[in-house]
């Protein structure tokens, strides 16, 4: 990609570039020093190069797999985020076998995959509609789009602890640290939903606020039980404890866009 950089109008004036022996040694010795040492340190204190590599990809997996996505693929996602109670499909994921092992499908191709494009999307755009509604109030101020924007790290954050340790304790701890943040990050398209009915129409803040808290709370519900039941490798049936672990997760909803919603109050 970078070759064609220097490409263009005038490029050719200087005559062709030659090859320096010295830059191309140094890189070749640069590069094996840093892969060797990295090796090592790797090897050190993580255990083997792959088993490294294993170990960073069980919790982090591919950031690329979180933004394969269409504009099919937003639009019927974000239906089955703030709409889910009309989802007919399953909740399952699609695997695939890639190079002897199973493998998900990519978001664009599977509506149940998690992807980062929505909550990133949605984040931002809570934070723009966090700036209007400051400035309808006449609170608006570069120090309080800024707190407003800590709140919302703040909270996502929260949220990815929530789910992660729910989803832990439940025996779904080898589940992708991107993917709790993907689920835990939509939350963002529904209080941009709420934010923009409090502009649009202030006297229906409280029902939107509570119909998306309801909606969020199923959407986690359905794609925990999910992880849980098909994903989880080592999980104990255990009913009860199941039940009021995902009933707290669908409560915690209610604090969560209800404290990030009060923009300005």
């Amino acid at each position: 990609m970078y070759d064609n950089f220097a490409s263009g109008p005038g490029a050719d004036l200087q005559g062709p570039r030659q090859p320096s022996p010295f830059g191309s040694a140094f890189y070749g010795a640069g590069s094996g020093f840093i892969k060797s040492g990295l090796g090592a340190y790797g090897e050190k204190y993580f255990g083997s190069n792959s088993e490294f590599q294993n170990n960073v990809s069980r919790f982090f997996s591919n950031p690329q797999y979180y933004f394969n996505v269409n504009d099919q693929y937003v639009c019927n996602k974000l239906k089955v985020i703030l709409l889910p109670f009309l989802h007919r499909g399953h909740w399952t994921r699609i695997a695939e076998p890639v190079g002897g092992r199973l493998s998900f499908k990519p978001p664009v191709q599977d509506i149940n995959a998690p992807d980062l494009y929505i909550p990133f999307m949605a984040f931002a755009t809570f934070i723009i509609l966090a700036g209007f509604s400051l400035g309808f109030v006449g609170k608006f101020s570069p120090e309080a789009l800024s707190m407003q924007f800590t709140r919302a790290v703040v909270g996502w954050v929260l949220q990815i602890a929530v789910l992660k340790s729910i989803l832990s304790s439940l025996g779904s701890g080898e589940v992708p640290f991107l993917d709790v943040a993907s689920y835990s990050g939509y939350a963002f398209a529904g209080l941009s939903i709420t934010i923009i009915m409090r502009l649009i129409w202030g006297s229906t803040y409280y029902i939107i606020m509570l119909c998306m808290s309801v909606c969020m709370g199923m959407f986690l519900v359905k794609t925990a039980k999910r992880i849980i039941l098909s994903e989880a490798r080592n999980y104990e049936r255990r009913s009860s404890r199941q039940n009021y672990l995902l009933l707290f997760v669908a409560i915690a909803q209610f604090p969560f866009f209800f404290l990030l919603g009060r923009i300005g109050a």
